[in-house]
C-alpha cells in the first residue's frame, strides 16, 4: 500500500504507515532527504489518482500536517457494501468506486488566489475572538446571574471551538507561510483551551494522511468487528450512547483510541518519533503552565466562579469539537465506504468526507464545516475554502455530498448524530472496502425503521 504525505505543494510519497509503534526515524537526513524549496511546485500525476509535487517539511517549528442506501442493519455479506441511484441518470452510483479523476485534476479546478495566505487577514481573526472571548466573560462576571450565565456558557463554549478552529489552521500551515508564527499562535490558542498543540497536531497530521483507512486513519476511525467485540459493554455503551461520546477529547488525548495506545502528552508516545520530542515536551510545558493558572485563577476568585467563567464553557468546547468532527467523518444517509489495503488512496480516503452546514455557526467557527477541500488540501485557508468547494464541485460530481442546509443553528444535525451513534458500530474484519455495520443488541428499534 503506497502511503503519502500532502506538503505545501502536493503529494510526496511516505514510509508505510502502521498501526503498531515507529521505529528508526532517528534521523532528519533519513527524512528530509531530497526536500526542495517550497516556493515552486512542479507537479505530474502519478497513476489515476494522485499528484506528487516537490516540497519540504521544515524545521521543527515548520511540521505542517499534509495534508448507497439508508444506512440499513447489516449482519455481514459483501462487507455492508451497497450502490446508491444517481440522481442524474438513474443509473446505480458507488461511492467506493475509483473516481475518474485524480487529485490534480481537482486542484487545477481551484483558482491560484485561494492558495494564498494572507498572515494579516488570520491574525484578525484571532484578535477578534479573543476579543469576544474576553467580552463574553467580562460581560458574564459583571452580571453574575443565572439568567446570564447558560447564554454564557453556549456563547463562550462556541468561542472557545472557534480559538481551536485557528489553532488548527497554524497547525496545517494554513495560517501562514511563516512557521514560527502559525507555532506561536498556535501555541497561544491551544494551550488556552488545554490543547497541547504539537501533540495534537501530529496526531492530526497522521489523521489527514491517513483519512478514511480503517486502521491507520486516527480520529473517529471504525472499530473492526473483532475489536469490537472484545469490549465489555460498559465500553460498548459509553462510545454509543449520547452523550458520552462528545465527552471524549480529553480522554482521547490522554490515551487515544481504543485498538491504539499512546499519549499526547509523552515524548516517547508511539504517536511520535525522536525528532520530535522537543516539539511535545514544549507543548506540554505550555499545556501544564496554562492548567497551573487556573489552578491559581481559582484560588484568587474561587472554584465556583472559575467552573462558571471556564470549566462549563471547556465542556462545551470539547462536545462542539466532537460533534463537529465525528460528523466530518459519519452519519450520511447514503452508505460511505472505508479503505485498506490497495483499495486506500489518499485521494479516495478524503472523498469519504462531508461538508455540513452549520447555519450560523458557520462564521463563528472559520467554515471549518467546509471539509471536504480542506482534508484533500490543507493548506488552503479556512476563508477561501467555500469558494475553492464551489470550483471543485464540477470536477467531484457525486463524489461531492452537498450538505443539508441549516436553519440559525444546527439542530437537525443533532438528529443525524443519534442516528449515526445507533447504526455505524463496527466494519468488518476482512475486505479492502467494507461499510459501517450495526449490532442490533445495541441499536434497539433504530434497525426495525
Amino acid at each position: 500500500m503506497a502511503s503519502w504525505v500532502l506538503s505545501e505543494c502536493g503529494l510526496k510519497p511516505l514510509p508505510r504507515v502502521y498501526p503498531q509503534a515507529r521505529k528508526g526515524l532517528t534521523s532528519k537526513t533519513a527524512i528530509f532527504a531530497n526536500a526542495r524549496p517550497l516556493s515552486v511546485c512542479k507537479s505530474k500525476n502519478l497513476g489515476s489518482s494522485l499528484r506528487v509535487s516537490n516540497g519540504i517539511r521544515g524545521t521543527n517549528w515548520a511540521l505542517n500536517v499534509s495534508a448507497p442506501l439508508r444506512v440499513p442493519s447489516v449482519d455481514g455479506g459483501d462487507n455492508g457494501r451497497v450502490s446508491v441511484k444517481g440522481v442524474e441518470d438513474g443509473s446505480d452510483f458507488d461511492h467506493g468506486a475509483p473516481p475518474p479523476f485524480n487529485l490534480s485534476d481537482i486542484r487545477a479546478a481551484i483558482p491560484k488566489h485561494l492558495w494564498v495566505k494572507d498572515p494579516w487577514r488570520s491574525m484578525s481573526y484571532v484578535v477578534r475572538d479573543v476579543a469576544v472571548v474576553l467580552g463574553l466573560a467580562a460581560v458574564a462576571a459583571y452580571f453574575n446571574n443565572w439568567v446570564v450565565w447558560p447564554l454564557y456558557w453556549f456563547a463562550q463554549g462556541t468561542m472557545f471551538w472557534a480559538l481551536f478552529v485557528l489553532g488548527h489552521d497554524c497547525g496545517h500551515g494554513s495560517f501562514s507561510n511563516n512557521p514560527k508564527l502559525n507555532s506561536v499562535v498556535g501555541h497561544l490558542l491551544h494551550s488556552s483551551i488545554l490543547v497541547p498543540y504539537h501533540g495534537w497536531r501530529i496526531s492530526h497530521r497522521t489523521h489527514h494522511q491517513n483519512h478514511g483507512h480503517v486502521e491507520n486513519d486516527e480520529s473517529w476511525h471504525p472499530l473492526s468487528e473483532k475489536v469490537y467485540k472484545t469490549l465489555d459493554k460498559a465500553t460498548q455503551i459509553l462510545r454509543f450512547t449520547l452523550p458520552f461520546p462528545m465527552l471524549a477529547y480529553p480522554f482521547y488525548l490522554w490515551s487515544r483510541s481504543p485498538g491504539k495506545s499512546g499519549s499526547h502528552f509523552d515524548p516517547n508516545s508511539d504517536l511520535f518519533v525522536p525528532i520530535e520530542r522537543k516539539d511535545i515536551i514544549t507543548s506540554t510545558a505550555c499545556w501544564t503552565a496554562m492548567a497551573a493558572l487556573l489552578v491559581g485563577l481559582s484560588f484568587v476568585m474561587g472554584p465556583v466562579q472559575m467552573l462558571k467563567l471556564y470549566g462549563v464553557p471547556y465542556w462545551l468546547f470539547v462536545m462542539w469539537l466532537d460533534l463537529v468532527t465525528y460528523l466530518h467523518h459519519h452519519g450520511h444517509e447514503d452508505k460511505l465506504p472505508w479503505y485498506r489495503g490497495k483499495e486506500w488512496s489518499y485521494l479516495r480516503g478524503g472523498l469519504t468526507t462531508l461538508d455540513r452546514d452549520y447555519g450560523l455557526i458557520n462564521n463563528i467557527h472559520h467554515d471549518i464545516g467546509t471539509h471536504v477541500i480542506h482534508h484533500l488540501f490543507p493548506q488552503i485557508p479556512h476563508y477561501n475554502l467555500v469558494e475553492a468547494t464551489e470550483a471543485a464541485k464540477p470536477v467531484l460530481g457525486k463524489y461531492y455530498r452537498e450538505p443539508k442546509k441549516s436553519g440559525p443553528l444546527p439542530l437537525h444535525l443533532l438528529g443525524v448524530l443519534i442516528r449515526s451513534m445507533k447504526l455505524d458500530h463496527y466494519v468488518s474484519d476482512t475486505g479492502d472496502v467494507v461499510y459501517y455495520q450495526t449490532d442490533k443488541k445495541l441499536a434497539g428499534s433504530v434497525t426495525s425503521e
